[in-house]
C-alpha cells in the first residue's frame, strides 16, 4: 500500500469518525438501532403466579399492576404480590386511578381493589348494574378519567361514576375500546369506529377511504392524526375525515405476525406487540428502530399486553412471563443466541466493519448504525483459532492470534509474524518506528517500512517468559507482567535486539504477591495492579509502594485487575468482573461510575476484558457471547426525566412470635397502632424504580435513634423491643450514587402496656385518691394506736420498773439468804470439821493412851497384868468406837451436806455403813491418817477400803476417788 493510499484511507477514516461523532451528538438515541436494549425478564417463577399477563397499569405512586391468569399482580421494584379474585377468575383488564383504587375486570365481574383496614381488599361493582343489565362476558378494557371509570366488554360499555353505573349499548358487538388522550374510541364490528362522548356513541366521520377493521391499537400521531393498528392489515392514519394506509418498514412484519397491541414511546416512537414474533418499534416515518423477540431476549413471542411507564420503560405482558425493556438505556446489547462465534475476547470497529475476536476465530460484519440488528457475521478465512487482541495502529488493524499476528484488510488476513500468542501490541515510546508485542515466549518487534506498513522485524533475544502486559517507562526500560511470577524489568541493547539486564520483582520488593500483577499506563506514569490495590515503583529504594491516593479515590475498584483508557483523563477499571468508568479530569476530585454498568457484571471474559471507543462518548464492550454498545448521550435523556419517585412503605409485619401482617401499606392508615405485647416489627419498603440500577436505602426511626443509618441495599428493617410511644420512620433511596429521593415518612404508635393506658392512669388516680383517704384514716387510727401504745408503753415501763425493783429487792433477799445459808453451811462445815478433828484427836489420844498403858509398870517395876491391860484396852476401844460419836458426826455431816447419803445410796444401794463413813471422810477430803484414826484401822486398812470402795462405785482408773465423791 502506497503512502497516497494510506493518506486517503486516513482521511476517509477521519471523515467517518467525525460523521459518527456528529451523528451521535445530534441523534444520540439513533444508536439504539444497534443491538437491543436491556431486557429484564420476570418469569412466572419470579412473580409466583400464572404465566399469562393480559393487561398492565401503574398507580400514581409508581407501583405496577398486571392482569394475570391467576388474579391481580403488583410489583413495586422489589416485592411481587398476588391478589386473587373472588372466584379465582383471570384478570383481563386493570387500571389505576388517583384515589388509590385498582380497577379490575374479569369474566362476569368487575370492581376495584383498595386498602381497607390496612389490607388490600376487593369491592365488587357488579351489584350496581341497573335493571336487567346482567354481566355475562369478559371485561377487556378499563380506563379512568377523574372520578369516572370506564369498563368495556364485547357487549357493552359500563361507566362508573358517583357510585352509579350507566350502560352504553352499541348497534353491534364491540371489539376493543381505546383511549387516545381524552378521547375514547371503540370499534363496533361491521359498523366502523365510534367515539364515546358522555353516555353515547358517535361514529367517526369517514369522507374518504374504507374504515379499517379488526382494530387492536389506536395511538396519537403528529398533526392531530390517529395511528390505527389492525390485526393483519397493517397501519392506518386518520386525520378526522379520511383513512389511509400508512406504509412502513414494519408492514410485512405486522401483517405476518399479527399485530395485537401498541403504545407510544418518547412521543415519537411506536411499539407494537404481536402474537407470533415479539414486538417491533417504528418511528414517525415508519422506519423500524427495533425488533425484539425471543431470539433477542424476550421470554416469549406472544405479547398479550404492552405499556409505557413515565420513565419510558416498555413493559410487555407475555403469554409466559413479564418483560421490561429499557428503551433509553445507555447500553444496547447484541447476543449470539445461535452460538455462531463462541466467546468474544475482543471487538473493534474498523473501516465500516465490526470485528469480533473470539475463541473460534475472527468474525466481521458491516457496521450500520442505522441498520438495527441486521448484522451478518462471517468468519474470516484462515482465522480459525483463539484471537487474543484487536488493535488499530496508524490506520492498520492488527489481530493477535494463537498462531501469530495478522494484518486485517477488507475481511482478509495477512500473517506478519509467526510468534505464537500475540497478547498485546503497542508503540515503543523511545522509538516510534517500532511496535513491541508480548507473546507466549517473550517479546517481538515490528518496524514500519518505507511504505508505512508495519512488518515483523525480529524477536528480542535473552527473554522467553510469557508476556501478558508490556509497557515502557520514561527511562526506556520495558516492564513485563508474568501471570504467576510477578514483574520483569528489561533493559534492551542499543540495537533493541537483546536484553542487557533482566530484573525480577516479587514479594521481596514490596509487591503483595506474585500472581496477576499487571502494568498499565495511567496519567503519564506506570502503575501496577494487584488484588490488594495499585502500586507505584520507587526508583530510589527499588521497591513498590501502595498508591494510597489512587486506591482511596477508587474505593472498591482499588483491586481492579485491568485499566483501559477511555480518553480525556478517563479510564475504564475492571475489578474481577465489575466495570467502572472513572474521570480524573479534576485532580483530587475523581469520580467513578459503576452502578449503570452493573448489568455487565460477570458477562465479560475475566482477565481478557475489552472495551474500545467507537466515537466520543460511544464505546464497544466485548461480552461473553456478543457485544454491548455504551452511549453516554442517552444519559442526558435519562437525567431529563422527572425526579425519582418516593420510597414506598410496602408492609409492616409482626415478628414477635409468629410472622403476621400488621399493614400492607404504610401510607394507608396514618394511625397504625401496634400492641405493646407485639412490639417486634419489620418495616419493608421499596423504590418503584424499575431500571437496572444500584438502589440503596437509608433510614432513621425517630424515637428510637437520632442518626441516619448507613446506606444499604436491604429493603427492610427489623426493630425489636420497641418502647411504647409515637414513632416516625424516615426512609430515602439513592440510585446510582448520584440521585436521591425525597424522604418518605411513616408514622405509627406502639400502644402503651395495659399499666400505662389512660384507663390505667384514671384507675391510678382513683386508687391514689382512695389511698390518700385510706392513708389519712389509717394515719388517724395510727395516731390513736400510737397514743394507746405510748400510754401502754409508759405503763409497761412503769410496771417493768416496779417489777425490776421488786426483782432487785428479791435478788437482794435471795443473795442475803444465800449468804446466810453459805455462812451457815460454812459454819456447819467448820463444826463438822471441828467435830471430825475432835474425834480424830480423841482417837489419837486414846491410841496414845493405849500405847502408854502397854508400857506402864507397877510400883515394883513390873508390867501391869494382862487382865488389867485388857480391861483398860476394852474401855479405850469402846471409846474409840462409840456409835454416839458417829451419830453426832453423821447428823452434822447431813446438816452440811444435805442428801449426800441419799444420793449415794440411791446410786449404789450395795454400800454398807463403813463404806458410807469412808465416803463421808473422803468427801471432806480427809487424809488417810485421819481416816485411819476415825475408823480405828491402820493406814493399810484405809487403802484396802479405798480400793474396795472404788470397785463398788465402778470408778474408772483414770478418775480420782475423792474428786468423784466431792462431785456428788
Amino acid at each position: 500500500m502506497t503512502l497516497t493510499q494510506i493518506f486517503r484511507r486516513r482521511c476517509f477514516l477521519s471523515f467517518l469518525v467525525l460523521a459518527s461523532l456528529l451523528f451521535s451528538k445530534v441523534h444520540g438515541e439513533d444508536i439504539k438501532r444497534i443491538g437491543v436494549p436491556y431486557i429484564q425478564n420476570y418469569s412466572k417463577i419470579t412473580y409466583a403466579s400464572g404465566n399469562q399477563n393480559w393487561s398492565i397499569a401503574r398507580d400514581p405512586s409508581g407501583v405496577m399492576y398486571f392482569g394475570n391468569g391467576e388474579g391481580l399482580l403488583s410489583y413495586d421494584g422489589k416485592y411481587w404480590k398476588q391478589y386473587q379474585m373472588p372466584n379465582r377468575q383471570i384478570v383481563r383488564a386493570v387500571a389505576a386511578d388517583n384515589r388509590g383504587r385498582i380497577y379490575v375486570g374479569s369474566y362476569a365481574e368487575f370492581g376495584f381493589w383498595s386498602i381497607k383496614d390496612n389490607r388490600m381488599q376487593y369491592t365488587s361493582l357488579k351489584g350496581l348494574l341497573p335493571g336487567k343489565n346482567a354481566l355475562n362476558s369478559e371485561i377487556w378494557k378499563i380506563y379512568t378519567a377523574g372520578d369516572k371509570t370506564i369498563f368495556q366488554s364485547f357487549s357493552a360499555i359500563y361507566i362508573y361514576q358517583n357510585n352509579k353505573i350507566s350502560v352504553v349499548q352499541a348497534p353491534g358487538s364491540f371489539l376493543f375500546l381505546h383511549q387516545v388522550g381524552e378521547r375514547y374510541i371503540a370499534e363496533v364490528l361491521g359498523k366502523g369506529l365510534f367515539e364515546l362522548k358522555g353516555n353515547r356513541l358517535v361514529a367517526l366521520a369517514a369522507d374518504g377511504g374504507q374504515p379499517p377493521s379488526d382494530v387492536l391499537s389506536i395511538l396519537p400521531f403528529k398533526n392531530n392524526q390517529l395511528l390505527i393498528g389492525t390485526r393483519r392489515a397493517g397501519l392506518y392514519l386518520y386525520d378526522g375525515n379520511t383513512y389511509k394506509a400508512f406504509q412502513t418498514q414494519a408492514d410485512d412484519f405486522l401483517k405476518a405476525y399479527q399485530l395485537n397491541n401498541g403504545t407510544r414511546i418518547l412521543n415519537k416512537y411506536f411499539a407494537y406487540g404481536t402474537i407470533l414474533n415479539g414486538l417491533v418499534i417504528i418511528d414517525e416515518n415508519g422506519a423500524v428502530i427495533q425488533k425484539i423477540s425471543k431470539s433477542s431476549g424476550l421470554q416469549n413471542n406472544t405479547v398479550l399486553s404492552i405499556f409505557t411507564d413515565q420513565e419510558q420503560n416498555l413493559w410487555a405482558g407475555l403469554d409466559n412471563g413479564i418483560d421490561r425493556i429499557e428503551l433509553n438505556s445507555p447500553l444496547n446489547f447484541y447476543f449470539d443466541k445461535a452460538g455462531q462465534f463462541g466467546t468474544v475476547y475482543s471487538s473493534l470497529i474498523y473501516e465500516g466493519n465490526i470485528y469480533l475476536g473470539t475463541n473460534q476465530g475472527l468474525f466481521y460484519s458491516r457496521w450500520k448504525p442505522e441498520g438495527g440488528n441486521a448484522f451478518d457475521f462471517k468468519l474470516i478465512p484462515n482465522s480459525q483459532g483463539q484471537v487474543w487482541s484487536l488493535k488499530v495502529i496508524d490506520g492498520q488493524l492488527f489481530c493477535g492470534h494463537n498462531d501469530g499476528t495478522f494484518r486485517v484488510t477488507n475481511g482478509e488476513l495477512a500473517r506478519i509474524s509467526a510468534a505464537s500468542g500475540g497478547w498485546t501490541i503497542t508503540l515503543l515510546k523511545s522509538n516510534p518506528d517500532y511496535l513491541i508485542q508480548g507473546t507466549y515466549n517473550g517479546l517481538v518487534l515490528f518496524k514500519k517500512d518505507a511504505g508505512g506498513i508495519w512488518r515483523f522485524h525480529h524477536k528480542i533475544e535473552g527473554f522467553t517468559e510469557p508476556s501478558r502486559y508490556v509497557e515502557q517507562d520514561a527511562k526506556g526500560d520495558i516492564w513485563v507482567s508474568h501471570p504467576y511470577k510477578g514483574l520483569y524489568r528489561l533493559t534492551l541493547s542499543g540495537d533493541l535486539r537483546t536484553v542487557k539486564t533482566s530484573t525480577a520483582y516479587d514479594e521481596r520488593n514490596g509487591l503483595p504477591n506474585n500472581v496477576n500483577i499487571n502494568v498499565f499506563p495511567f496519567e503519564n506514569k506506570l502503575i501496577f495492579s494487584s488484588d490488594k490495590g495499585f502500586y507505584l515503583y520507587d526508583e530510589v529504594s527499588n521497591r513498590f509502594n501502595p498508591y494510597t491516593a489512587l486506591n482511596k479515590e477508587l474505593g472498591a475498584f482499588a483491586g481492579s485487575n485491568k485499566i483501559i483508557p477511555a480518553g480525556r483523563h478517563r479510564y475504564w477499571f475492571i475489578n474481577h468482573g465489575k466495570t467502572g468508568l472513572a474521570d480524573f479530569s479534576v485532580p483530587g476530585r475523581s469520580k467513578i461510575e459503576s452502578d449503570r454498568f452493573s448489568v455487565l457484571d460477570g458477562r465479560m471474559v475475566q482477565y481478557y476484558e475489552n472495551i474500545s471507543s467507537i466515537s466520543e462518548g460511544i464505546y464497544l464492550i466485548s461480552v461473553d457471547d456478543g457485544f454491548v454498545v455504551y452511549n453516554e448521550a442517552s444519559l442526558s435523556t435519562r437525567k431529563e426525566l422527572k425526579q425519582l419517585p418516593a420510597v414506598l412503605i410496602r408492609g409492616i409485619y409482626d415478628l414477635t412470635d409468629t410472622y403476621k401482617v400488621i399493614a400492607e401499606h404504610g401510607h394507608a392508615d396514618p394511625d397504625i397502632s401496634i400492641a405493646y405485647s407485639r412490639n417486634n416489627i419489620r418495616i419493608s419498603y421499596a423504590l418503584p424504580y424499575f431500571r437496572e440500577a444500584n438502589v440503596r436505602y437509608q433510614y432513621m426511626l425517630e424515637g428510637y435513634s437520632k442518626d441516619w443509618s448507613d446506606w444499604s441495599t436491604a429493603p427492610q428493617k427489623d426493630f425489636t423491643n420497641l418502647s411504647w410511644g409515637k414513632y416516625r420512620f424516615l426512609v430515602r433511596a439513592a440510585v446510582d450514587a448520584d440521585s436521591k429521593t425525597k424522604v418518605t415518612v411513616f408514622e405509627f404508635e406502639v400502644s402503651p402496656p395495659i399499666y400505662a393506658t389512660k384507663l390505667a392512669y384514671f384507675i391510678y388516680l382513683v386508687l391514689l385518691i382512695g389511698l390518700a383517704f385510706l392513708f389519712k384514716r389509717l394515719y388517724e387510727r395510727k395516731l390513736l394506736k400510737d397514743k394507746a401504745r405510748i400510754t401502754a408503753k409508759l405503763q409497761e415501763e412503769k410496771d417493768a420498773f416496779l417489777k425490776k425493783e421488786a426483782e432487785h429487792t428479791e435478788k437482794q433477799i435471795i443473795k442475803l439468804e444465800r449468804e446466810k445459808l453459805q455462812a451457815e453451811l460454812a459454819s456447819k462445815n467448820r463444826e463438822l470439821a471441828n467435830s471430825a478433828m475432835s474425834l480424830v484427836y480423841k482417837n489419837e489420844l486414846l491410841q496414845k493412851l493405849s500405847q502408854e498403858i502397854a508400857k506402864m509398870k507397877d510400883g515394883a517395876g513390873a508390867a501391869i497384868s494382862e487382865d488389867q491391860q485388857r480391861k483398860i484396852q476394852n474401855i479405850i476401844t469402846e471409846g474409840m468406837n462409840d456409835e454416839r460419836d458417829w451419830v453426832l458426826f453423821e447428823n452434822s455431816f447431813n446438816d452440811a451436806h444435805d442428801s449426800f447419803f441419799k444420793k449415794l445410796k440411791a446410786k449404789h444401794p450395795e454400800l454398807v455403813p463403813n463404806d458410807l463413813k469412808l465416803c463421808a471422810f473422803l468427801h471432806m477430803n480427809m487424809s488417810s491418817k485421819e481416816m485411819a484414826s476415825l475408823l480405828n484401822i491402820s493406814l493399810r486398812g484405809v487403802e484396802i477400803r479405798r480400793y474396795r470402795l472404788r470397785k463398788k462405785l465402778n470408778i474408772p482408773h483414770d478418775m480420782n476417788l475423792t474428786e468423784f465423791l466431792m462431785s456428788i
